[in-house]
């Protein structure tokens, strides 16, 4: 444990050493009468997102040549005078 506090000084200072705690990340066991009644610790590091690069990779399949044009030159209509 980092640090014990009675309940009493918890309850008058409870908002201020939840900010402490998620902020240095050292536990505080509160007690009653000297008997432990809670633990306090940190929350959990949230998880990092999944990168989308590659997200599809066992869902596609490729067919043929994904590089040349679909249609050939001759069939561009910009190329046409």
């Amino acid at each position: 444990m980092n640090e014990t506090i009675p309940i009493s000084k918890f309850k008058a200072t409870c908002l201020s050493l939840l900010s402490q705690v998620k902020k240095t990340g050292k536990t505080i066991l509160v007690t009653r009468k000297g008997e432990p009644m809670a633990l306090i610790t940190p929350p959990p590091p949230p998880p990092k997102p999944e990168s989308w690069l590659g997200s599809a990779r066992n869902s596609i399949k490729i067919k043929g040549d994904i590089i040349s044009p679909i249609l050939s030159e001759k069939e561009w209509e910009v190329l046409r005078d």
